[in-house]
């Protein structure tokens, strides 16, 4: 995995990132279930990917528990800007482009670099709610580009 480019003060124009919230649901109540949402390899997950998984996961579980059923947190945070270095296409594109030469690359988006076994998402709720949380989860996990692992953090002795 590359060295993460988070330098700011040298990037004259940074896309923002495409993310709302951090914490959903009831952020004071006492859960005493844990699932987390962790990736099976190591990935860079763009911002898009991390805000369309809290969508869906946070729609699923505000219509299946309501809104003080669940507490959803999104753990990473998209520090990693990536550039791009566009390709003039077209007739005349050979003498408007230098190819590679000073190819840095303007700042496209901005991505979380994850280890493996690294957790995404983490759903606290109650026993009810348990099995809707684990859809919610596998359903965010669409979401992004790599496999992922849905694991019990806490109370997986009142799961069984």
């Amino acid at each position: 995995m590359v060295r993460a480019y988070t330098r700011k003060d040298y990037i004259r124009k940074i896309p923002g990132s495409r993310i709302v919230q951090y914490d959903m649901g009831n952020l004071s109540g006492e859960f005493p279930i844990t699932v987390s949402l962790a990736l099976k390899d190591k990935a860079e997950l763009s911002h898009n990917a991390l805000e369309a998984a809290r969508i869906a996961t946070n729609r699923y579980m505000q219509r299946k528990s309501g809104r003080m059923g669940y507490h959803l947190k999104i753990r990473v945070y998209p520090h990693h800007i990536v550039r791009e270095n566009p390709m003039a296409t077209g007739a005349g594109a050979d003498r408007v482009q230098d190819g590679m030469r000073k190819a840095f690359g303007k700042p496209v988006s901005s991505v979380a670099l994850v280890k493996t076994n690294q957790k995404v998402l983490t759903i606290k709720t109650n026993k009810k709610n348990f099995i809707d949380a684990k859809e919610a989860l596998r359903r965010a996990a669409m979401k992004f580009p790599v496999s992922c692992r849905i694991t019990v953090d806490e109370g997986a002795e009142l799961v069984k």
